[in-house]
Parts: structure tokens; sequence; C-alpha cells
């Protein structure tokens, strides 16, 4: 088990619908990460920015994007992720993956498609949480709308950092913050959230706001808004175990399940 887990949070502008431009913004920003670190975390759709027109530019699983954060992982030797726009049959999917150094990739399909932006109406959801075992840590990674459902995140599994990726509008930031703070609290998990910065081209402006909390809610990080920027963290397993035994909250939880787990 590693005690320490090193993150880097990547909080950064997306251009519009255009995944070799994208690709290469976070090419040179993870190329210039000079500490060694366990884990890069990217935007949600990180490649396009939060688009209705999936036609335009949806990957599979088996495209230049994918290819390209196995290279990543592999030159760095760490753990990479984000979501990005992945095409299945006829369905398309806002989908998270965690792209191990060796290559191998674990998905996580966005559960809350967000109904304001009618994503739901062009999105396939998810219905399946995903819990990644990496490094002797239990990491438990969501896509932005997903925040807003306490429910979905409950802390069930015994994880230790729960990730949020994000494509957050500036005009509701005060809800990100706050809830991220909520989970963190009530799942007494270290908690890690993504978002971008600058404006798309449906006129949506995002400050990013990325932050990281401890178990009791405490900052750990908070990036100062609209700021391009790289930033590296150090979570400890040691503080979350001592914190978790102190307190035993978790103990104490409602014991229910959702309608879709066995």
């Amino acid at each position: 088990m590693k005690n320490i887990l090193k993150i880097t949070i990547i909080q950064s502008e997306l251009v519009w619908e255009n995944s070799a431009q994208n690709r290469q913004v976070f090419l040179e920003k993870i190329k210039s990460i000079s500490e060694v670190v366990d884990l890069i975390i990217l935007p949600e759709m990180f490649t396009t920015g939060f688009t209705m027109n999936p036609e335009k530019v949806a990957e599979t699983m088996d495209g230049e994007t994918i290819h390209w954060l196995k290279y990543l992982a592999k030159e760095k030797n760490t753990a990479i992720t984000g979501s990005l726009i992945i095409k299945e049959g006829n369905k398309y999917y806002n989908r998270l993956v965690f792209v191990h150094p060796t290559g191998e990739i674990k998905t996580y399909d966005k559960r809350h498609t967000f109904t304001l932006a009618g994503e739901d109406k062009i999105y396939t959801a998810g219905n399946k949480k995903l819990i990644v075992a990496y490094k002797g840590w239990k990491i438990c990674p969501m896509i932005c709308y997903d925040l807003r459902f306490p429910v979905w995140s409950r802390n069930t599994d015994d994880y230790n950092l729960l990730i949020y990726v994000a494509n957050w509008p500036k005009p509701r930031i005060t809800a990100w913050s706050t809830l991220l703070k909520a989970r963190a609290i009530e799942n007494m998990s270290y908690v890690v959230g993504v978002n971008r910065i600058g404006a798309d081209d449906n006129g949506h402006e995002y400050s990013g706001n990325s932050a990281a909390y401890n178990a009791l809610g405490s900052e750990i990080s908070t990036i100062e808004p609209n700021k391009n920027t790289t930033e590296i963290i150090s979570i400890s397993m040691d503080e979350l175990t001592k914190t978790r035994n102190k307190f035993g909250f978790l103990e104490d939880r409602d014991k229910f399940k959702m309608m879709n787990e066995e």
C-alpha cells in the first residue's frame, strides 16, 4: 500500500470540439510535470468541451485519445483519468476512463446526465459505480452532475478517494464548492474536484475552482479561479485511517440499497 498518493490536478481551458488541439495542450502540461506523481486528473470531456454534438467528435475505445492516454500513462509511469465522448454501436457515452501505467483501463459512464442541457436525450446514462484499486487505494471517480446526488456517491464501498471531473459553469460555482466539501464530510473520504476554465461555444463561462478536501471537509487545496494551472497535492492513508478510527462516523451509516444494487 502506498501511504502517500501524489495527485496532479490540471485546471485548463478547452478548445471547442477539437480533440487534436486539446490533446496537444494537455500533452505539454503533462510533459512539464517535473515531480514523480501517482495520478493525473483531467476535466470532464477534456478533448471537446461539454458538447451536445457527439456525432462530430466521438471516439471509440480503440481511438486516438485512448492510445494517447495509454502512451502517456506508461511514459510518465502514472495513472491518468478524465472523461471523453465514446461511441459504442449507435449510442454515445460521457465516459470516464482510468488508465493505469500498465495500460489497463477501467471505465465509468456518467450516471446523472445533465437534463438542463439535454445531455439525457443525447448520451446514454451509466448504471454502475466504479471502484478502482490502485496502489492500495480504493478510488471512486464520478462526473460533474453526479455531484448533486449524494445517494449515488455514498461510501458503501469503503473507498478512500472520491473524484469529480467537471465542466461546471461559473453561475453555479457556489454549489460546486459546497457540495465537494459535503461529499468529503458525509463519506469521510478525500475528495478531489477538477473543473475547466474559460468559455465554450455556447457562451457558458467556467471559473474552475478545482479543489481538494480531507475527510473532515478541510481544504487541502483550492486552485485560484480562472487560473490555467497544474497543481500537485498529496493525500495520506495514515491520516485518513486515524480520522476514521477516531470518529467512526462511517460505522453509523444507514443500511439501505439503491434499486439497481443487488
